[in-house]
């Protein structure tokens, strides 16, 4: 009997097979792992299509509003039936213009004005922002009394949704806000040429309305700008200012080590809470005025602070040592060389992370609803002491709204501010490439 012997060779041809075996699976798990990278992209690339497509099915009509062109006629028995303009000049901003308006559209549709049902119907085809279109034509321009001009005045809010096809019209009369009376004088018109819809420039001027078709993002703009610009003054200067000291002169011990943790840590932090912090030592302790685009201002430039400095270190931190021991060996100060080498080469990522600073707190509610910016705004901002709102809260308080109209004008908001926010990360974005060195 013989014992069976293992060669040299049996073994090598195992131990290779069994490396080819590893291979082959190291090989197939990463394989898989691109797999689920690719799935997990695609997923998220889909959610983001379903959110943006939602949203931008929803706001596009908002940019598009239907207008009457109206034969007024500036009745001097209406506006000064006594002729008393002349020593009472308020006369003009009291007068009932909403009347002349419906009376134009009941001439232009032929309709008998002793049919008060009918009066009623017409009048509510008309915004009731044309009070404030006449009034401003008549104070402007007195000499238009006794005259007929065209005019071209908002439809309002229902006619509008009817004409966008965002009412049902095959359902029950009495289960819609548009009468099949006012859907054929809604053909009419349309076939006349009457009734058109024309861009909406309101919503990028107007404030805030009651109305769905007189309401805009116009103060809204404006709130938004006054904050961001305060943050810019406050959080960049601030924010690269301790970004500097922690970096290149602080010395590392417990005391700024509790300093970064502290800052990484409120980087973290809920935005209610800077909300929180600026109605108790803005308002309430300092007594700075609610709704103000100041106290607005100051409450994201704490916010945004930690992003800033925490951007501005990884920007200080990634020049390179030999630009600091050339500088310094050539006989250059710290200062000398913090602001003259180190700190120009850390540029582009210092505007990266104020962009995307400024970019995350130009989205922010939260704070913004605890310091009062939710005041009913109708006129521009003079000031930043002046009330104002932001684009968020806007569309914070559009989406609580009830009417159907107010549907579009919130995604449509949503569509303005998703714009800003692209054109500020794009901005960041161009910088980076265009300043960044790659040592």
């Amino acid at each position: 009997m013989s014992d069976a012997t293992t060669t040299p060779a049996s073994v090598a041809g195992a131990g290779l097979v069994k490396r080819d075996i590893g291979i082959k699976r190291r090989y197939a798990a990463e394989r898989r792992f691109r797999a689920y990278g690719l799935i997990a992209i695609a997923l998220g690339l889909l959610f983001l299509m379903l959110l943006l497509g939602t949203v931008i099915s929803k706001g596009y009509t908002a940019f598009r509003q239907t207008a009457i062109n109206i034969p007024v006629t500036f009745s001097k028995d209406i506006i000064d039936p006594k002729n008393e303009r002349a020593d009472n000049p308020k006369l003009l901003m009291t007068a009932n213009y909403p009347v002349l308006a419906r009376n134009g559209l009941i001439e232009e549709l032929g309709i008998d004005p002793k049919d008060k049902k009918a009066v009623r119907a017409v009048g509510k085809m008309i915004s009731g922002g044309s009070r404030t279109r006449l009034r401003n034509m008549v104070v402007a321009n007195p000499s238009l009394i006794g005259k007929t001009v065209p005019v071209w005045l908002l439809a309002s809010g229902d006619i509008d949704s009817a004409l966008k096809g965002q009412i049902d019209l095959s359902v029950d009369e009495k289960r819609r806000k548009v009468s099949d009376q006012q859907v054929a004088w809604m053909d009419q018109l349309v076939r006349d040429g009457t009734m058109v819809k024309k861009f909406n420039t309101g919503l990028f001027t107007f404030g805030a309305s009651s109305r769905p078709e007189t309401a805009g993002v116009g103060v809204a703009i404006i709130g938004s700008l006054y904050m961001m610009g305060i943050v810019l003054v406050l959080a960049l200067p601030i924010g690269v200012a301790a970004s500097i000291y922690l970096e290149e002169f602080a010395p590392k011990n417990r005391w700024t080590d509790l300093i970064e943790v502290n800052i990484n840590n409120l980087a973290a932090v809920p935005s209610i809470v800077f909300g929180l912090l600026g109605l108790a030592v803005f308002i309430n302790f300092a007594g700075m005025p609610r709704s103000a685009s100041l106290v607005g201002g100051l409450v994201l430039t704490l916010m945004t602070l930690p992003t800033i400095i925490i951007a501005t270190r990884a920007a200080l931190k990634a020049v390179p040592p030999s630009i600091r021991s050339a500088a310094l060996g050539l006989g250059a100060s710290r200062t000398q060389m913090v602001f003259h080498h180190v700190l120009p080469l850390a540029a582009p990522g210092v505007l990266t992370g104020t962009i995307i600073g400024l970019a995350q707190a130009l989205g922010e509610t939260a704070p913004l609803l605890l310091i009062g910016m939710v005041a009913f705004v109708v006129g521009y901002p003079a000031s930043p002491l002046d009330p104002a709102t932001a684009l968020p809260v806007q569309i914070f308080m559009w989406a609580n709204e009830a009417e159907r109209a107010f549907v579009e004008r919130t995604s449509g908001a949503i569509i303005i501010l998703l714009a800003f926010l692209a054109v500020m990360n794009i901005t960041a974005i161009l910088l980076r490439r265009r300043f960044e060195r790659r040592w």
